[in-house]
This record gives structure tokens, C-alpha cells and sequence, in this order.
């Protein structure tokens, strides 16, 4: 979360990646850095450690919304 909000900051587009169970986390910091908007995707948890199987199907399925972020 703060690298992305971080790199927003500098004007450079960003997308925070962050799992399910780090979610409530992230609208914390989101909104105590005030930028409650920081554009975000959920993966799922955990993610590390998963295998590479799971983690290429995980970045197939996410990636279109990474973009589609990127480029709104």
C-alpha cells in the first residue's frame, strides 16, 4: 500500500496489490495517508508460497484489472 500511494504521489500511476486478508489493513492506511481512493486489486490468501500453478492463474486473472486501473 504506501509504495503504491507513495508512487502515486510522484504522479506516476499505481495499483496496490493486496491480498484478502490484508484488505482491512489497506483501507486503514489508505485512509490515514489520505488517499482513501488508491486504486487496489484483492488476491487471494495467501498468495506466497502458493506454487507456481497457482500464482501464474492468479496473475492471469488479475492483470486485466491491473491494466484496466492503469489506464483509467
Amino acid at each position: 500500500m504506501r509504495d503504491s500511494i507513495l508512487t502515486a504521489r510522484l504522479g506516476i500511476p499505481a495499483v496496490a496489490l493486496v491480498t484478502e486478508a490484508f484488505w482491512p489493513q489497506g483501507d486503514f492506511v489508505a485512509n490515514s495517508t489520505g488517499m482513501p481512493d488508491i486504486p487496489r486489486v484483492k488476491l487471494p490468501h495467501p498468495i506466497a508460497g502458493s506454487g507456481e500453478d497457482n500464482m501464474s492463474k492468479v496473475a492471469t486473472d488479475v492483470a486485466p484489472k491491473i491494466i484496466q486501473l492503469l489506464a483509467s
